[in-house]
């Protein structure tokens, strides 16, 4: 197949898929009637909190950067859209490989308006501003989960020698020399992690993070670096050692397959009658919610790059707790309450990392489910209980996720509201459970 430029129509429908999921999706919802066997097998697209990374990482080196497993959601196409209006040129080479040449970007061509769309766009900050010495930005979007401020991203920055100013909604950025250092961060975030890699990944020198995150796609990202000519030590733990290089060679790259759609559709296929096999995964991000599973009850068979789940009509109680990779993730916990609600005892969930990421229990709440709410932080899930079918809301990605998976579950028809939110991060949600044998249709208001 010929590379066709992004430009063109017929980018696997990039321009189509643009257009609909910022004018109408808001005016779309999904109707699903619950109660329907899922029976098949699905495969896993790539991970989106690693395209975020990988693509911005293209902004390191004047040479072609081929992507592949790139995974065709809302989030990664407004990343896409922000290169190519700053002067990358990006081809398609296959259904979800591109290439990638940056070399023409100029960062004063920055789309604010799209910039503030996703979380993913704050992973420019490090490369562009390393490249090219300045930069303005408006503040960065994403889900309503709480407060998620750049500061640490600010202070790591400053550290390497950036001057930040903040005036109105906007921050300027000044870096003429930028120097290797080290750095200890005063959280374990990802992005920030991510951030002070790909802009140590321009310094020649050693650059030391200390409290630096380890979660898959801060590996994955670590991992592509390696190949473009940086020396990087200590990916998985939480000091890692970068020796950048000035030239920086062009790379290809695939990317990791997201962990949490795998654990959206292995929690569909255990409560919900049939069987479902999950494929193209990776069971080493799985380990301890797989070992949480195997507490609550649930049946599944693990293959080579693959889970096999049946219903499991038996499940026990358990006390789940959020924390920091390699500890239970938090993106796990919506679905994880779900499952919850059909284990036959009380339940404890915690999670210290957000203080507005319950708001699907209470979604949950209107479909009969029995959770006390006992601070932002912590819920007990009272079960078994049955769920039924109303009108709900996406509040942020994965919540409104895990409310599709309840919503499968549930006695009658749902009505899911607010579905551009599942649509940054689910490529072709409702046609994989479709294929599932699940009873779910995408309608225009």
């Amino acid at each position: 197949m010929s590379a066709r430029n992004l430009t063109g129509g017929d980018f696997w429908g990039y321009n189509d898929i643009v257009l609909h999921s910022h004018s109408n999706t808001m005016s779309e919802k999904f109707i699903i009637q619950g109660g329907k066997p899922l029976n098949g097998e699905v495969e896993i697209e790539g991970y989106k909190n690693s395209a975020g990374p990988v693509l911005t990482a293209s902004l390191l080196t004047n040479e072609d950067v081929i992507i592949d497993n790139l995974p065709l959601v809302e989030d990664v196409f407004v990343i896409l859209n922000i290169l190519k209006d700053m002067g990358a040129k990006i081809e398609r080479l296959d259904t979800k490989k591109i290439r990638i040449n940056t070399r023409e970007v100029k960062p004063e061509n920055l789309d604010f308006e799209k910039f503030a769309k996703t979380r993913l766009s704050v992973l420019l900050i490090g490369p562009l501003l390393a490249r090219f010495g300045s930069l303005k930005i408006p503040r960065p979007g994403g889900d309503k989960i709480g407060l998620r401020p750049i500061t640490t991203h600010l202070e790591a920055l400053k550290k390497l020698g950036a001057e930040i100013k903040e005036q109105g909604d906007f921050y300027f950025f000044q870096a003429k020399n930028l120097v290797p250092t080290e750095i200890v961060l005063k959280e374990f975030s990802v992005t920030a992690t991510e951030n002070v890699m790909l802009a140590a990944s321009l310094l020649p020198g050693e650059t030391i993070i200390k409290g630096a995150a380890c979660e898959p796609q801060v590996q994955d990202v670590g991992e592509m670096l390696k190949k473009m000519g940086v020396e990087i030590n200590g990916l998985g733990g939480h000091t890692i050692t970068i020796r950048g290089r000035e030239d920086l060679k062009g790379v290809e790259h695939t990317i990791i397959p997201d962990p949490i759609v795998t654990v959206t559709f292995i929690t569909a296929g255990c409560v919900t009658p049939g069987e479902v096999n999950i494929k193209n995964i990776r069971l080493d991000h799985l380990d301890l919610f797989l070992d949480k599973l195997e507490e609550i009850g649930v049946n599944f068979k693990k293959g080579e790059n693959s889970i096999t789940v049946g219903y499991s009509p038996n499940l026990k109680p358990a006390r789940v707790q959020t924390f920091f990779y390699p500890g239970f993730p938090t993106d796990f916990l919506p679905f994880t309450s779900v499952l919850l609600t059909q284990a036959q005892g009380k339940s404890l969930v915690h999670d210290p990392l957000y203080e507005s990421r319950f708001n699907y229990l209470q979604e949950l709440r209107k479909m009969g489910a029995d959770i006390e709410i006992v601070d932002p932080h912590r819920a007990i899930i009272f079960g078994k209980t049955s769920l039924c079918g109303l009108s709900i809301e996406s509040w942020d990605i994965r919540a409104g996720a895990s409310l599709v998976v309840a919503a499968l579950l549930a006695k009658g028809e749902t009505i899911m509201n607010n579905i551009n939110q599942i649509d940054r991060g689910y490529e072709n949600f409702e046609q994989k459970l479709q294929s599932l044998g699940a009873d779910i249709k995408r309608i225009k208001i």
